[in-house]
């Protein structure tokens, strides 16, 4: 009898993938309107019903954001050439989930953050915005995960 169990990472990876679309969009409109981070979570669970979301990870992550984004930018800042209230909404939205990824979710590896990073740049950020986001959480993956970093730089050695 095969195992119908298989697919479930694979299931879950998406529904991990749309959470982290839906952060993206939340924290941009959370960028422009001002709305208040619960109200906005309401709206997004009203708008996407029965829909394959991992809602957890979304409840957790949006929220989370807007409490640490002066550490976020902090973080950040440094790794900038600019300064970060010149930087377009998507990508400051980008780095700011890159940024709570690398920090609070250890459970992720830095180069799963960084590739989620990149390809929703890819779909929803300007036209080389993506090149910009990979290089910034590149630096900031060596910076706050050092260990994993050499890690997986000495794998890629071999």
């Amino acid at each position: 009898m095969a195992d119908h169990k298989a697919p479930q990472p694979r299931l879950s990876l998406a529904k991990r993938r749309k959470a982290r679309q839906l952060i993206l969009q939340a924290l941009y409109q959370w960028q422009l309107a001002g709305a208040d981070p619960l109200e906005i979570v309401s709206q997004f669970h009203e708008q996407n019903p029965g829909k394959k979301i991992d809602w957890a990870y979304f409840d957790e992550v949006f929220v989370e954001i807007p409490k640490q984004v002066v550490q976020l930018d902090e973080v950040i800042q440094p790794l900038l050439d600019r300064a970060s209230s010149a930087l377009d909404p998507i990508e400051k939205s980008l780095l700011h989930l890159g940024a709570y990824e690398l920090i609070n979710r250890l459970d992720i590896p830095y180069r799963v953050v960084i590739n989620e990073a990149v390809e929703l740049a890819k779909v929803f950020g300007a036209t080389d915005g993506h090149k910009y986001i990979n290089g910034v959480l590149d630096k900031l993956a060596a910076r706050l995960r050092p260990d994993e970093f050499a890690k997986r730089k000495q794998a890629n050695r071999k």
